[in-house]
């Protein structure tokens, strides 16, 4: 099986599919996943986060490796994830009906 992320983050590997590059493809994924998946999500990527964020300020952007695309993007799912698990316990926001986030601009990678 071919790794998508750094060496030192193997852990997060089963996770790989997290690592999407669009804001808009990790909301919908998101809203796809059960509450199941978004809390193992949660449980794998969140203890990892510290030592995730200092290992990307030391990661040149200009010259990103590919497996620290992937890291990073799956970093930014887990924020996307973040008040699903934390605070409404559901993929989807409560009471909003259809609403979706549409970003017309991705950040700069």
């Amino acid at each position: 099986m071919a790794t998508v992320l750094p060496p030192e983050f193997a852990a997060l590997e089963p996770f790989a599919d997290w690592a999407v590059p669009t804001e808009k493809a990790r909301y919908a994924k998101r809203i796809a996943s059960t509450m199941d998946e978004l809390d193992a999500f949660y449980a794998a990527a969140y203890p990892l986060l510290a030592s995730g964020t200092e290992y990307l300020r030391n990661v040149s952007m200009t010259d990103i490796s590919e497996a620290d695309k992937h890291l990073l993007w799956l970093f930014c799912a887990l924020v996307t994830v973040a008040f699903s698990v934390e605070a409404w316990r559901r993929p989807k926001v409560p009471d909003t009906g259809a609403a979706s986030i549409d970003a017309v601009v991705e950040p700069a990678v």
